[in-house]
């Protein structure tokens, strides 16, 4: 009989070209299911809680899969798979889950930070954003605030992509100072592709004072990607959170 395992991992996303599989490009999937192949099934499937955009990082990533051997150390099987992945994946638990669970469809919330750096630090530049300039935290925060006011969110999404619906569920999203670093944080049921990059360029845009936050809710309310700011650098999202409902877990 088949047992379903959640996973629950953490990658700098650095040198792979997203999560997803890629047919000419190096992905965090091909990694991990590389390995899990090695140990378990050949034809064993990996699926993560959500497709992180190339140069992204997770800092808590979960996913499932199927498998017919029978893992009677689970803390012993997660170190054996950690040691066996290269040094920028790192797991850091297996637990046993209902058959039914689903890493995607079953994840209550996600939650991204972004991470922005007002003073030269050597060792966070391939990990942040450099600004050069103050902006207006209070602004970013305000027109943040109406995120949540709002479920469709066309205007923050790559183009050409192959949702169903471009509607989202935001539950916070602030702005907050930690000494030299600036830090977004926005939580939602679901996330679109390129979403938060470009929600992070567009309050930029209110920063610097350049648009209101009323011209930031008519970008939302356009639903045009064409109207939204630019998409930020990869290297400083960080996919922190995933939750679930305790009820999926059977260990």
């Amino acid at each position: 009989m088949m047992q379903r395992y959640f996973l629950n991992f953490s990658y700098d996303g650095s040198n792979y070209h997203g999560w997803q599989i890629q047919p000419n490009a190096l992905s965090v999937q091909e990694v991990m299911t590389s390995v899990l192949r090695n140990l378990f099934e050949k034809d064993l499937d990996l699926v993560a809680a959500g497709r992180t955009d190339a140069g992204v990082h997770a800092l808590d990533m979960t996913a499932h899969f199927d498998t017919a051997s029978i893992i009677e150390d689970l803390n012993a099987m997660a170190n054996k798979l950690d040691r066996m992945l290269p040094a920028d994946i790192a797991i850091h638990s297996l637990r046993r889950v209902r058959p039914d669970a689903h890493a995607r469809f079953d994840a209550v919330s996600r939650t991204y930070q972004y991470k922005i750096v007002l003073q030269k630090n050597p060792f966070l530049r391939d990990y942040s954003l450099r600004l050069y300039y103050e902006p207006d935290l209070e602004a970013m925060n305000k027109a943040a605030a109406h995120l949540l006011e709002y479920s469709d969110f066309t205007s923050f999404s790559k183009v050409h992509t192959d949702v169903k619906t471009f509607i989202c569920k935001i539950r916070q999203a602030h702005w907050e100072r930690r000494g030299g670093e600036l830090i977004f944080t926005i939580q939602a049921d679901r996330f679109l592709r390129n979403m938060v990059r470009a929600i992070v360029g567009s309050l930029l845009e209110v920063g610097k004072g350049k648009i209101d936050e009323d011209e930031f809710c008519r970008i939302i309310e356009a639903r045009d990607r064409c109207r939204a700011g630019t998409s930020m650098p990869a290297r400083a999202l960080y996919l922190t959170e995933v939750k679930y409902s305790d009820d999926l877990y059977l260990i």
